[in-house]
């Protein structure tokens, strides 16, 4: 039994792990899905290490689109846990933010679907294109819900430049999206061979927690089976 801590991405809130969570626990794991504020990277890292904080190894931590660039900073220090599973996810290297990985690859359509708030201070994603971006592939009206409660987003989230990247000294895990609208399947590759990854790839969009719970949640599983023990 492993103790689970999922990081959810941008615009959306924990309940994108709806689905994954019961499995998860029908496994034997505890599970503990993190609510990001998403008002920088660095308050998305405090509040996922006060996560880490609560659970004994081992711990698996797994991040869904920008979930993986929060993991791959929380867990740098964090001796118990034993494993990362990014899922369609960023994996950023130290220097290196969000932003600038979407640079790298042709942009998908997530690009002319970003509005800003009202006041200008964050940005969102015009309900009309959300689900062909995040969620193709999910009910109509669950793509529909999360249009409609997408937490908006601080561009600090964007371009703060990652720290040293947990995943040069911990297993990694990646799922990548083969139908992927808002992080292109080409750089989900680039990264899961960068992290010497353990890599499954489905024919999904970005929503994979949503659209496939099953296999996301066995990915998960695995990583829980065979990550190595932590010495503390």
């Amino acid at each position: 039994m492993a103790n689970i801590v999922l990081v959810h991405g941008l615009w959306t809130d924990w309940s994108v792990w709806g689905d994954v969570m019961p499995i998860l626990r029908e496994a034997g794991h505890w599970v503990h899905a993190v609510q990001l504020p998403l008002t920088s990277l660095h308050d998305d890292i405090g509040a996922t290490r006060c996560a880490l904080d609560m659970w004994p190894a081992p711990v698996v931590l797994a991040g869904w689109s920008y979930g993986g660039a929060v993991i791959t900073n929380a867990a740098r220090r964090a001796p118990n846990v034993t494993g990362l599973v990014y899922l369609a996810a960023f994996a950023p290297d130290e220097g290196e933010s969000v932003s600038d990985i979407n640079r790298r690859f042709p942009p998908t359509a997530l690009a002319s679907a970003i509005r800003p708030t009202q006041r200008g201070e964050a940005i969102r994603i015009d309900q009309e294109h959300y689900p062909q971006v995040f969620g193709a592939d999910i009910q109509r009206w669950r793509a529909a819900e999360l249009a409609g409660t997408q937490k908006p987003v601080s561009p600090r989230c964007l371009y703060t430049p990652s720290g040293r990247p947990a995943w040069r000294r911990k297993r990694c895990w990646y799922q990548i999206s083969e139908h992927d609208q808002a992080l292109s399947a080409q750089a989900q590759r680039w990264m899961a061979e960068r992290t010497g990854a353990t890599t499954m790839a489905l024919p999904t969009s970005h929503a994979s927690p949503l659209s496939r719970p099953r296999e996301v949640a066995d990915l998960i599983i695995a990583a829980a089976a065979d990550a190595p023990t932590p010495v503390l």
